[in-house]
């Protein structure tokens, strides 16, 4: 079996090989008009520059850190310099994750307004083709990253004795390390900009314009289109990735602890394999799904996904059960906690529904028509206030919920496999990443593509159709962001796992004075990563606010154009021909490129600090507060964290979608309100507040808590506890007994109690007789009952 880990690259070649049919399938497809493929050059070249700059600056910051790495591993036991190798390919994997979907989407999403104008089957079948490159590339990528440096390392390592598999898997965590680092720096710089180019271009294009935010006058249309593959499809992709790495490593990391024990002789590899092989079957699984989402025309898109998405998962439970039972044996124990493979699998099947049911719940707090969000709407009637109060009143609701099924995943996957069941139980659930990825990246192609409709001015059928695939776009969007910060929130728990392990620490103590403050700390950190990341966000707006208004006072042909537009309420039908002939001369007018420039310099700048803090903060702590303190940050980054990121997501979901329905006509109290009404403003308001919370903040925060679990995992050997510490801190008592029992014989009694996380006791007995001279060593282990009899009698 031992041999299966040549096969695991298989899988990811296979799904390389898929995407890139795909995504030749994809360019294959016509462009549509000239002014078409104009505008979807200017929407590719802005992403592309900003990835450029991006990956300029990260560059830099990946040979700091790899240097660093290279002594930190060199001066570590059980750890070598080539956990920078690992930091340095994870990273690159990243990137290259990113840049795949950058490129596959701003191909797609003209070719899916091509394709509209033709059929709603046909967007569909190339907007999902898009998003499939996408979600395929990025699990082979990690998949074939993770099992070539696992076989590498293992030339050079031996996995056949246990220091050597600890070798391998401390330096293999520097891949989640670099994937997270990337991530992180992809998710805030994209929401940064992403969301300055969004609020320009809706308060100053909407409000005050009173043109559509996709409009060809307006300058920041490109750049909002850029946003949308810069932050929904590159971060994203980066969010997920980081996610599906950085699962399995902390599943690989808590497995090895089992490869000694007897029950594994057959495969000691097993529970270190597992979730590899789990992540390569969710490859084959996913391609499967793919080819089952189709729908005809009048048929809705969210349900042709929808059974892609589920097939796939059906798939994957019952691949999954044949794959542990094939690894794992029945039955094992390991440190008086017994395990069993139908244990692991109903973990898994645990990580699998949570996920789902998050999304469920997501969609129902921020879909379109639902309870929660046409109470907003209601609320809008009487100004943006009350829209805003609604909004927050909403996101802090919808975290119960999920919370609920979170705390209950945990619960399950432990009592059904202990701390490997948490682990194994995010692998499940990120298992079927492939195609949730290609069902959350379809929505920002999608979303493009109807961008693109309005600005080439494509006939009115033609934006239906794109406008209803943008619909279902936005729930797929805020399901992937439900989906993603649960598999964060297990994640997180699993790398914090496997750092308690690595680091000798048994117990989260908040009696003590050291992790209480680490807790607090911890909880604090959400809040001003939010604030960093939301006040960037104003400032780079600011910015563009004021471009686009000096483009339309100071542009004359533009400023005519939008006298037109005002007059007739933006529509031309009763326009004159002069009036006509005014309006078209300022097509192309509009400099769309200073307000790319606008909103790449600002995300570049802003996304450093953030980055600082989450990287810094755990190392700090650490290495000055110990591994106890670092502990407690841990486990209040990770409540207030999530809580955060389902409030900010939800809340932001929640008002977008307010606004579409609005916009798309609305009766509240037998009066009927549309585009340009007070109720409509006060709507694209709200949602103006809720752009930094779904796109830049919310989102960030998933990253944000598995990297500091993962800045941790790896700084673990090095502030791990020692001896003397541990058995203070696992609050071992040490009672002597020393016996006189003839005039040459001498006995002394050791007796150690070590209470475990259940509260139970277990006693070592250690008994050392000395009889003229020769020394005789007894060990004798008692449990339960016993142990309190024991400590009575010396008492």
């Amino acid at each position: 079996m031992e041999s299966l880990i040549y096969l695991l690259p298989l899988a990811g070649i296979i799904g390389l090989i898929f995407m890139w049919f795909k995504s030749a399938w994809v360019t294959k497809q016509e462009v549509g008009t000239k002014k078409m493929a104009t505008i979807a050059k200017h929407i590719s070249d802005g992403a592309i520059a900003f990835l450029k700059a991006e990956y300029k600056v990260l560059s830099v910051f990946v040979i700091a850190v790899a240097v660093l790495l290279v002594f930190k591993g060199n001066s570590e036991e059980n750890s070598t310099g080539f956990v920078a190798l690992s930091f340095v390919v994870g990273a690159l994997m990243s990137a290259l994750a990113g840049y795949i979907g950058m490129r596959i989407a701003t191909k797609a999403n003209v070719r899916t307004t091509n394709a509209a104008r033709v059929s709603l089957n046909k967007a569909l079948e190339v907007a999902f083709s898009g998003g499939a490159v996408m979600g395929i590339g990025v699990v082979s990528l990690g998949v074939i990253g993770l099992s070539s440096l696992f076989l590498l390392y293992s030339k050079l390592y031996s996995v056949d004795d246990e220091n050597g598999l600890l070798t391998i898997v401390n330096i293999i965590s520097g891949f989640s390390l670099g994937a997270s680092s990337i991530a992180l720096f992809a998710r805030v710089g994209g929401g940064i900009y992403t969301k300055a180019a969004d609020v320009g271009a809706d308060l100053v294009g909407k409000v005050e314009a009173g043109i559509p935010e996709d409009h060809p006058l307006n300058p920041a249309t490109i750049a909002d289109n850029v946003g949308d593959n810069v932050g929904d499809v590159a971060g994203m992709g980066a969010d997920l990735f980081e996610s599906f790495v950085g699962s399995i490593i902390a599943t690989m990391v808590l497995g090895a602890v089992f490869f000694n024990l007897e029950a594994f002789t057959d495969f000691k590899l097993g529970a270190v394999l597992l979730p590899l092989s789990l992540a390569a079957t969710g490859i084959i699984t996913s391609i499967i799904g793919t080819f089952f989402v189709k729908v005809k025309d009048g048929g809705n898109p969210q349900t042709a996904l929808n059974i892609g998405e589920y097939l796939s998962s059906a798939i994957m439970i019952v691949a999954s059960y044949f794959l542990i039972q094939q690894f794992l044996p029945e039955a094992w124990e390991f440190n008086g906690i017994e395990y069993t493979s139908m244990g692991v699998f109903w973990a898994t099947i645990v990580g699998l529904i949570a996920g789902l049911g998050v999304g469920m719940i997501t969609e129902y707090y921020t879909g379109t028509g639902t309870k929660p969000v046409t109470g907003i709407v209601n609320q809008s009637v009487t100004g943006a206030a009350t829209n805003i109060i609604a909004g927050l009143g909403l996101g802090m609701m919808s975290t119960a919920i999920p919370i609920i099924l979170i705390a209950a995943a945990i619960i399950l996957s432990f009592n059904f496999a202990g701390l490997y069941g948490i682990a194994i139980a995010a692998v499940g659930m990120l298992a079927n990443t492939g195609i949730q990825l290609a069902v959350d990246a379809y929505g920002p192609i999608s979303d493009n593509a109807g961008g693109i409709a309005e600005m080439a001015e494509l006939p009115k059928e033609v934006r239906e159709r794109t406008d209803k695939l943008d619909a279902v776009g936005n729930t797929t969007a805020a399901i992937g962001k439900g989906f993603a910060i649960a598999s964060a929130a297990l994640t997180a728990l699993a790398l914090f796992s496997a750092f308690m392990q690595q680091a000798n620490i048994t117990t989260i103590d908040i009696s003590k004075s050291t992790v209480m403050a680490g807790l607090f700390v911890g909880g604090m950190l959400p809040f001003v990563f939010s604030a960093l990341s939301m006040g960037a966000v104003g400032r780079a707006a600011m910015e563009m606010i004021k471009e686009v208004r000096r483009q339309f006072s100071e542009i004359p042909e533009l400023k005519a154009a939008l006298e037109i537009m005002k007059k007739y309420d933006a529509d031309l039908e009763k326009a004159t021909p002069e009036e006509i002939a005014i309006f078209e001369k300022a097509d192309g007018m509009a400099e769309y490129d200073k307000c790319v420039d606008i909103s790449t310099k600002a995300s570049i700048k802003e996304m450093v600090l953030p980055g600082i803090l989450a990287i810094g903060s755990p190392v700090l702590v650490g290495f000055i507060g110990g591994a106890e303190m670092l502990g407690g940050l841990l486990a209040g980054v990770t409540v207030t964290g999530v809580l955060m990121a389902i409030f900010q997501s939800n809340a932001g979901g929640a008002w977008d979608n307010a606004k579409k329905m609005i916009e798309e006509g609305v009766t509240i109290d037998g009066k009927d309100y549309g585009k340009g009404s007070e109720v409509h403003k006060a709507g694209v308001v709200g949602d103006t507040v809720g752009d930094p919370f779904k796109d830049t903040s919310g989102p960030s925060l998933n990253i944000l808590l598995k990297l500091m679990s993962v800045v941790a995992l790896v700084i673990a050997p090095s502030i791990a506890l020692n001896a003397d510490n541990l058995a203070d801190y696992n609050n071992e008592t040490t009672i002597e007994l020393n016996e006189n029992v003839v005039s040459k014989q001498e006995v002394k009694k050791i007796v150690k109690v070590k209470i475990d996380d259940n509260g139970e006791k277990t006693a070592t007995i250690t008994t050392t007789t000395i009889v003229d001279g020769e020394e005789k060593v007894v060990t004798e282990t008692l449990k339960g009952e016993d142990v309190e009899e024991l400590i009575k009698d010396t008492e």
